[in-house]
């Protein structure tokens, strides 16, 4: 799973039917403390997640595609399965 901050909203003219109600979005993979990490990738979003939220991204077809059309087989290699409220970061030890 990956932790990610959503960039925008992704606007495609024409998309495959299984992917006609999803929404795509541009993200930005961080760490747990907010630095971002990595180059940004596209999800479809499962979760009706908005610009500046912090989701957590699946990066797996099988649970991709489950999670953001409802069906099985469909070619996805990112969804958006969750909407982040807080991340609590335990003290380092010293």
């Amino acid at each position: 799973m990956i932790l990610a901050r959503v960039l925008g909203n992704v606007v495609a003219t024409q998309k495959n039917e299984r992917y006609a109600s999803a929404r795509v979005m541009l993200c930005q993979p961080i760490t747990p403390s907010g630095e971002e990490t990595g180059a940004t990738l596209l999800a479809l979003d499962s979760v009706d997640a908005g610009e500046g939220d912090t989701v957590i991204i699946v990066q797996e077809g099988w649970g991709a595609s489950t999670a953001a059309t409802g069906e099985q087989g469909a070619a996805i290699d990112s969804a958006i399965v969750g909407v982040v409220d807080r991340i609590d970061l335990l003290e380092e030890e010293g």
